[in-house]
Protein backbone atom coordinates (compact mmCIF):
# COMPACT_ATOMS: atom_id res chain seq x y z
CA UNK A 1 0.00 0.00 0.00
CA UNK A 2 1.36 3.27 -0.90
CA UNK A 3 0.90 6.67 -0.19
CA UNK A 4 1.95 10.06 -1.40
CA UNK A 5 2.13 12.54 1.62
CA UNK A 6 2.56 16.30 0.82
CA UNK A 7 4.14 17.89 3.55
CA UNK A 8 5.50 21.41 4.37
CA UNK A 9 9.54 21.82 3.93
CA UNK A 10 11.10 21.63 7.00
CA UNK A 11 8.31 19.76 8.33
CA UNK A 12 10.76 17.36 10.29
CA UNK A 13 12.30 19.98 12.68
CA UNK A 14 9.66 23.08 12.98
CA UNK A 15 7.62 22.70 16.11
CA UNK A 16 3.95 23.18 14.63
CA UNK A 17 1.11 20.98 15.87
CA UNK A 18 0.55 20.83 12.19
CA UNK A 19 4.25 19.58 11.83
CA UNK A 20 4.15 17.12 14.84
CA UNK A 21 0.64 15.15 13.39
CA UNK A 22 2.43 15.43 10.22
CA UNK A 23 5.58 13.44 11.72
CA UNK A 24 3.79 10.54 13.53
CA UNK A 25 1.17 10.16 11.36
CA UNK A 26 3.59 9.31 8.98
CA UNK A 27 5.93 7.10 11.08
CA UNK A 28 3.19 5.50 11.92
CA UNK A 29 1.43 4.54 8.52
CA UNK A 30 5.18 2.95 8.25
CA UNK A 31 4.51 1.00 11.22
CA UNK A 32 1.55 -0.11 9.67
CA UNK A 33 3.11 -1.34 6.41
CA UNK A 34 2.72 1.45 4.34
CA UNK A 35 5.17 2.51 2.12
CA UNK A 36 4.83 6.99 2.89
CA UNK A 37 6.25 8.81 -0.36
CA UNK A 38 7.21 12.04 1.75
CA UNK A 39 7.30 15.16 -0.96
CA UNK A 40 8.07 18.27 1.05
CA UNK A 41 7.28 21.73 -0.31
CA UNK A 42 7.41 25.06 0.02
CA UNK A 43 5.70 26.52 -2.72
CA UNK A 44 2.96 26.06 -5.44
CA UNK A 45 5.58 25.32 -8.02
CA UNK A 46 7.21 22.37 -5.70
CA UNK A 47 3.60 21.06 -5.89
CA UNK A 48 3.40 21.35 -9.32
CA UNK A 49 6.77 19.75 -10.16
CA UNK A 50 5.69 16.80 -7.89
CA UNK A 51 2.28 15.81 -9.10
CA UNK A 52 3.36 14.34 -12.92
CA UNK A 53 5.62 12.08 -11.74
CA UNK A 54 3.03 10.48 -9.11
CA UNK A 55 1.28 7.64 -10.82
CA UNK A 56 -2.67 7.88 -12.39
CA UNK A 57 -5.02 6.30 -9.49
CA UNK A 58 -2.17 6.86 -6.60
CA UNK A 59 -3.03 8.28 -3.01
CA UNK A 60 -2.15 11.54 -2.53
CA UNK A 61 -2.49 12.73 1.15
CA UNK A 62 -2.37 16.69 1.00
CA UNK A 63 -1.36 18.66 4.15
CA UNK A 64 -3.81 21.70 4.09
CA UNK A 65 -1.34 24.28 4.42
CA UNK A 66 0.22 22.41 1.23
CA UNK A 67 -3.29 22.30 0.17
CA UNK A 68 -3.65 26.59 0.56
CA UNK A 69 -0.72 27.52 -1.39
CA UNK A 70 -1.44 25.20 -4.53
CA UNK A 71 -5.13 24.71 -4.59
CA UNK A 72 -5.19 25.28 -8.67
CA UNK A 73 -2.46 22.60 -8.96
CA UNK A 74 -4.27 19.82 -6.83
CA UNK A 75 -7.56 20.57 -8.88
CA UNK A 76 -5.78 19.80 -12.20
CA UNK A 77 -4.60 16.42 -11.11
CA UNK A 78 -8.03 15.67 -8.90
CA UNK A 79 -9.04 13.56 -12.28
CA UNK A 80 -6.25 11.57 -12.37
CA UNK A 81 -5.05 10.75 -8.49
CA UNK A 82 -6.91 10.38 -5.26
CA UNK A 83 -6.43 13.33 -3.43
CA UNK A 84 -7.12 13.37 0.32
CA UNK A 85 -6.48 16.68 2.23
CA UNK A 86 -5.41 16.55 5.74
CA UNK A 87 -7.17 19.61 6.95
CA UNK A 88 -5.47 20.75 10.50
CA UNK A 89 -7.56 23.77 10.13
CA UNK A 90 -9.89 25.33 7.52
CA UNK A 91 -7.38 27.28 4.87
CA UNK A 92 -11.20 29.51 4.07
CA UNK A 93 -9.42 30.44 0.39
CA UNK A 94 -11.79 31.16 -2.40
CA UNK A 95 -11.09 27.55 -3.65
CA UNK A 96 -11.24 25.58 -0.70
CA UNK A 97 -14.85 24.09 -1.13
CA UNK A 98 -13.94 23.26 -5.25
CA UNK A 99 -10.85 21.57 -4.15
CA UNK A 100 -12.45 19.44 -1.27
CA UNK A 101 -15.77 18.61 -3.51
CA UNK A 102 -13.28 16.91 -6.20
CA UNK A 103 -11.37 15.35 -3.34
CA UNK A 104 -11.68 11.29 -3.00
CA UNK A 105 -12.08 11.91 0.96
CA UNK A 106 -11.04 14.52 3.94
CA UNK A 107 -9.40 13.93 6.71
CA UNK A 108 -9.98 16.77 9.44
CA UNK A 109 -8.26 16.16 13.09
CA UNK A 110 -11.01 17.16 14.97
CA UNK A 111 -15.17 16.77 14.95
CA UNK A 112 -15.44 20.37 14.95
CA UNK A 113 -13.76 21.20 11.66
CA UNK A 114 -15.78 18.28 10.38
CA UNK A 115 -19.00 20.11 11.49
CA UNK A 116 -17.59 23.62 10.52
CA UNK A 117 -16.83 21.89 7.01
CA UNK A 118 -19.98 20.79 6.73
CA UNK A 119 -22.10 23.64 7.53
CA UNK A 120 -19.78 26.06 5.04
CA UNK A 121 -19.23 23.86 2.58
CA UNK A 122 -22.19 21.25 2.19
CA UNK A 123 -19.82 18.64 1.50
CA UNK A 124 -20.83 14.87 0.97
CA UNK A 125 -20.82 13.95 5.17
CA UNK A 126 -19.70 10.35 4.44
CA UNK A 127 -16.33 11.54 3.09
CA UNK A 128 -15.15 13.29 5.84
CA UNK A 129 -13.81 11.34 8.32
CA UNK A 130 -11.64 12.53 11.70
CA UNK A 131 -8.76 11.58 13.26
CA UNK A 132 -8.11 13.48 16.23
CA UNK A 133 -4.40 14.43 17.15
CA UNK A 134 -2.97 11.56 19.26
CA UNK A 135 -0.64 12.34 22.48
CA UNK A 136 2.26 10.46 24.76
CA UNK A 137 1.00 10.23 28.44
CA UNK A 138 3.76 11.43 30.77
CA UNK A 139 3.97 11.66 34.41
CA UNK A 140 1.57 13.60 36.58
CA UNK A 141 3.05 16.73 37.77
CA UNK A 142 3.96 17.70 41.27
CA UNK A 143 2.11 21.38 41.00
CA UNK A 144 3.12 24.17 43.97
CA UNK A 145 0.42 24.40 46.71
CA UNK A 146 0.18 28.03 45.48
CA UNK A 147 -0.98 27.42 42.26
CA UNK A 148 0.90 30.31 40.56
CA UNK A 149 2.93 28.72 37.86
CA UNK A 150 1.27 29.49 34.83
CA UNK A 151 2.09 28.36 31.18
CA UNK A 152 1.04 28.83 27.89
CA UNK A 153 2.49 27.09 25.06
CA UNK A 154 1.84 28.65 21.66
CA UNK A 155 3.29 30.24 18.82
CA UNK A 156 3.69 34.24 19.25
CA UNK A 157 0.89 35.72 17.08
CA UNK A 158 -1.86 37.86 17.24
CA UNK A 159 -4.48 34.11 16.73
CA UNK A 160 -2.80 33.12 19.73
CA UNK A 161 -4.35 35.46 22.17
CA UNK A 162 -0.99 36.13 24.18
CA UNK A 163 -2.48 40.38 24.42
CA UNK A 164 -5.63 39.44 26.17
CA UNK A 165 -3.44 36.95 28.35
CA UNK A 166 -1.36 39.79 29.38
CA UNK A 167 -4.02 42.34 29.83
CA UNK A 168 -5.78 39.47 32.69
CA UNK A 169 -2.65 39.16 34.53
CA UNK A 170 -2.46 43.08 34.71
CA UNK A 171 -5.48 42.69 36.41
CA UNK A 172 -4.04 40.30 38.92
CA UNK A 173 -1.06 42.06 40.47
CA UNK A 174 -2.83 41.72 43.78
CA UNK A 175 -1.57 38.01 43.62
CA UNK A 176 1.33 36.12 43.19
CA UNK A 177 1.65 34.36 40.00
CA UNK A 178 4.46 33.90 37.27
CA UNK A 179 3.81 33.11 33.59
CA UNK A 180 6.28 31.34 31.09
CA UNK A 181 5.53 32.09 27.57
CA UNK A 182 6.92 29.04 25.50
CA UNK A 183 6.98 29.25 21.48
CA UNK A 184 8.69 31.16 18.43
CA UNK A 185 9.24 34.34 18.92
CA UNK A 186 9.72 35.14 15.20
CA UNK A 187 6.89 34.94 13.40
CA UNK A 188 5.37 38.57 14.54
CA UNK A 189 8.56 39.95 16.09
CA UNK A 190 6.14 43.37 15.95
CA UNK A 191 3.78 41.92 18.02
CA UNK A 192 6.40 40.22 20.18
CA UNK A 193 7.41 44.07 20.91
CA UNK A 194 3.91 45.17 21.75
CA UNK A 195 3.37 42.03 24.23
CA UNK A 196 6.91 43.81 25.80
CA UNK A 197 5.61 47.02 25.93
CA UNK A 198 2.51 45.98 27.31
CA UNK A 199 4.26 43.77 30.19
CA UNK A 200 6.36 46.65 30.93
CA UNK A 201 3.34 49.55 30.83
CA UNK A 202 1.23 47.33 33.19
CA UNK A 203 3.88 46.48 35.87
CA UNK A 204 4.16 42.93 35.33
CA UNK A 205 7.27 42.77 33.28
CA UNK A 206 8.84 40.72 35.92
CA UNK A 207 6.35 38.13 36.43
CA UNK A 208 6.27 37.20 32.40
CA UNK A 209 9.64 35.29 30.34
CA UNK A 210 9.11 35.04 27.28
CA UNK A 211 11.04 31.58 26.69
CA UNK A 212 11.22 31.05 22.97
CA UNK A 213 10.76 27.58 21.52
CA UNK A 214 11.85 24.92 23.85
CA UNK A 215 13.05 21.08 22.64
CA UNK A 216 11.19 18.36 23.45
CA UNK A 217 13.26 17.53 27.17
CA UNK A 218 13.03 21.08 27.68
CA UNK A 219 9.41 21.70 26.71
CA UNK A 220 8.52 18.31 29.37
CA UNK A 221 11.01 20.33 32.02
CA UNK A 222 8.31 23.27 31.48
CA UNK A 223 5.08 21.21 32.03
CA UNK A 224 6.45 19.56 35.41
CA UNK A 225 7.40 23.14 36.48
CA UNK A 226 3.94 24.62 35.85
CA UNK A 227 0.75 24.30 37.58
CA UNK A 228 -1.49 25.72 34.92
CA UNK A 229 -1.68 25.76 31.33
CA UNK A 230 -3.73 29.27 29.99
CA UNK A 231 -4.37 29.08 26.26
CA UNK A 232 -5.97 32.28 25.17
CA UNK A 233 -6.23 31.63 21.24
CA UNK A 234 -8.66 33.27 19.37
CA UNK A 235 -9.32 30.27 17.19
CA UNK A 236 -8.18 26.74 17.14
CA UNK A 237 -8.63 23.64 15.16
CA UNK A 238 -8.14 21.57 17.89
CA UNK A 239 -5.45 23.07 20.16
CA UNK A 240 -2.60 19.87 20.72
CA UNK A 241 -1.31 21.74 23.40
CA UNK A 242 -4.32 21.27 25.24
CA UNK A 243 -3.89 17.59 25.28
CA UNK A 244 -0.10 17.42 26.01
CA UNK A 245 -0.76 19.16 28.84
CA UNK A 246 -3.55 16.95 30.14
CA UNK A 247 -0.91 14.22 29.68
CA UNK A 248 0.81 15.66 32.32
CA UNK A 249 -2.45 16.01 34.40
CA UNK A 250 -1.87 19.79 34.45
CA UNK A 251 -4.98 21.17 34.15
CA UNK A 252 -6.02 24.07 31.22
CA UNK A 253 -8.37 27.30 31.44
CA UNK A 254 -8.73 28.36 27.73
CA UNK A 255 -10.72 29.99 25.53
CA UNK A 256 -14.08 28.60 24.58
CA UNK A 257 -13.35 28.72 20.57
CA UNK A 258 -12.75 25.85 17.57
CA UNK A 259 -11.98 22.19 18.68
CA UNK A 260 -10.65 23.75 22.55
CA UNK A 261 -14.25 21.77 24.42
CA UNK A 262 -13.10 19.01 22.76
CA UNK A 263 -9.56 18.56 23.44
CA UNK A 264 -10.24 19.49 26.77
CA UNK A 265 -12.60 16.90 27.04
CA UNK A 266 -13.88 15.21 30.08
CA UNK A 267 -12.69 12.91 33.23
CA UNK A 268 -14.48 9.22 33.47
CA UNK A 269 -16.72 11.21 36.00
CA UNK A 270 -18.31 14.06 33.78
CA UNK A 271 -16.20 16.54 34.93
CA UNK A 272 -13.73 18.88 33.33
CA UNK A 273 -10.45 19.19 34.02
CA UNK A 274 -9.99 23.16 33.22
CA UNK A 275 -11.76 26.46 32.84
CA UNK A 276 -13.23 27.57 29.27
CA UNK A 277 -14.04 31.12 28.42
CA UNK A 278 -14.91 33.93 25.97
CA UNK A 279 -12.36 34.56 23.17
CA UNK A 280 -10.26 38.03 23.07
CA UNK A 281 -12.11 38.99 26.62
CA UNK A 282 -9.52 39.83 29.13
CA UNK A 283 -11.75 40.53 31.94
CA UNK A 284 -13.19 36.58 31.51
CA UNK A 285 -9.72 35.18 31.58
CA UNK A 286 -8.58 37.63 34.20
CA UNK A 287 -11.92 35.77 36.53
CA UNK A 288 -11.10 32.28 35.95
CA UNK A 289 -7.45 32.80 36.49
CA UNK A 290 -8.53 34.63 39.84
CA UNK A 291 -10.77 31.56 40.20
CA UNK A 292 -7.91 29.20 40.02
CA UNK A 293 -5.37 31.55 42.14
CA UNK A 294 -7.50 32.14 45.05
CA UNK A 295 -9.40 29.05 45.79
CA UNK A 296 -7.28 25.63 46.49
CA UNK A 297 -10.45 23.57 46.69
CA UNK A 298 -11.06 24.38 43.09
CA UNK A 299 -7.14 23.86 42.35
CA UNK A 300 -7.63 20.19 43.98
CA UNK A 301 -10.72 19.58 42.10
CA UNK A 302 -9.45 20.65 38.57
CA UNK A 303 -5.97 18.55 39.14
CA UNK A 304 -8.24 15.53 39.85
CA UNK A 305 -10.03 15.92 36.83
CA UNK A 306 -6.86 16.22 35.03
CA UNK A 307 -5.68 13.43 36.42
CA UNK A 308 -8.65 11.30 35.11
CA UNK A 309 -8.76 13.03 31.86
CA UNK A 310 -5.36 11.80 31.09
CA UNK A 311 -6.31 8.35 31.44
CA UNK A 312 -8.26 8.63 28.62
CA UNK A 313 -6.23 10.78 26.04
CA UNK A 314 -6.34 9.57 22.50
CA UNK A 315 -3.39 7.71 21.23
CA UNK A 316 -1.03 8.12 18.50
CA UNK A 317 -1.36 4.98 17.37
CA UNK A 318 -5.44 5.54 17.09
CA UNK A 319 -4.67 8.32 14.77
CA UNK A 320 -2.67 6.56 12.21
CA UNK A 321 -5.49 3.45 12.41
CA UNK A 322 -8.22 6.26 11.89
CA UNK A 323 -6.53 7.60 9.04
CA UNK A 324 -5.53 4.58 7.36
CA UNK A 325 -9.06 3.51 7.49
CA UNK A 326 -9.98 6.59 5.70
CA UNK A 327 -6.76 5.79 3.31
CA UNK A 328 -8.45 2.22 2.49
CA UNK A 329 -11.74 3.75 1.74
CA UNK A 330 -10.62 5.01 -1.32
CA UNK A 331 -7.83 2.79 -2.07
Amino acid sequence: MTVHFLVPAGYADRPSGGNVYDRRLRAGLVGLGWDVVTHEVASSSDVASVLPDVPDAALVLVDSLVASWAEDDLLAEAHRVRLVPLVHMAFETPGERELLAASSAVVTTSGWSRRWLLEHHHLDAGRLHVAVPGVEVADPVPGSESGSELLCVASVLPAKGHDVLLAALAALTDLDWRLTLVGPLDLDPDFVDELHKAAADTGIGERVVFAGPLAHDELRTAYVAADLLVLPSRAESYGMVVTEALAHALPVVASAVGGVPEALGHGDDGSTPGLLVRPGDPVALAGALRRWLEDPRRRRRLRRSAGLRRLTLPTWSRTTAQVAMALEAVR
